[in-house]
């Protein structure tokens, strides 16, 4: 036969370029996986760190309220007359010291822990601070304005709250005697010296509300300044 008309050869079988069928849906699928493990892995990692970011801002504003209640507590100013500490097991009231220069007067501060409706077991841990007093008729009003303001508050009151922490419970303990007791059932203040109704230290226990990024029970002693002792 002639040369020109041969037949061309095949290739054996394989030795064409490119992939089969089955071969694409393979490494179709392979890929497949390893973006789908690749996008578990980063989503993991994006919900550690939010969790991590959550966690610090919520130990934040925890340390922030702890050191408005220290400052609180290590302001209380003794005046005649006047009643510098008062815990009826809803709301703490305070007597301080202001920190504005010129000296404005006296203030006075609440504490307390406010329902939040529709919250299971949770309420708010809150803060209201009078304007300055400067006579016992001012101070009489702000003390009784506080107590209101813990349970029946008013629009005017509620403008000098702050809200702070989500908390389940509070409680408080007087240390006086040699140990610690409920307030409650500790000595009566006495009006016009009132420095002898101060406890020897006061202990906060407060329970951190549920479904946060921090749980739990913290624990808050503070000493007496004026008996020698540290705070804890």
């Amino acid at each position: 036969m002639h040369p020109s008309f041969e037949r061309p050869r095949r290739a054996p079988p394989g030795a064409e370029g490119g992939f089969t069928l089955i071969e694409l849906l393979v490494a179709i699928a392979l890929l497949s996986i390893l973006a789908i493990m690749s996008w578990r892995g980063i989503d993991g990692m994006v919900r550690a760190q939010e969790q991590t970011r959550q966690r610090a801002d919520s130990m934040l504003v925890i340390q922030s309220a702890l050191a408005q209640w220290n400052a609180d507590l290590d302001a209380i100013l003794p005046l005649a007359n006047t009643t510098p500490l008062d815990w009826d097991g809803q709301v703490l009231r305070i007597t301080r010291r202001t920190t504005a220069v010129p000296d404005e007067g006296a203030l006075v501060v609440a504490w307390t822990r406010r329902e939040m409706p529709g919250v299971e077991g949770g309420g708010q841990w809150a803060r209201w601070q009078s304007p300055p007093v400067r006579n016992r008729s001012d101070w009489q009003q702000a003390w009784q304005l506080a107590a209101q303001w813990a349970r029946t508050p008013d629009e005017q009151a509620r403008r000098y709250e702050i809200s702070l922490v989500p908390i389940s419970n509070w409680q408080l303990f007087y240390f006086r005697g040699g140990t610690w007791s409920n307030p409650l059932s500790s000595a009566d203040q006495t009006p016009g010296t009132p420095a002898a109704g101060l406890p020897d230290g006061v202990r906060l226990q407060i329970t951190l509300a549920p479904g946060q990024a921090l749980t739990g029970a913290i624990v808050r002693d503070w000493a007496n300044p004026t008996l020698g002792g540290g705070r804890t």
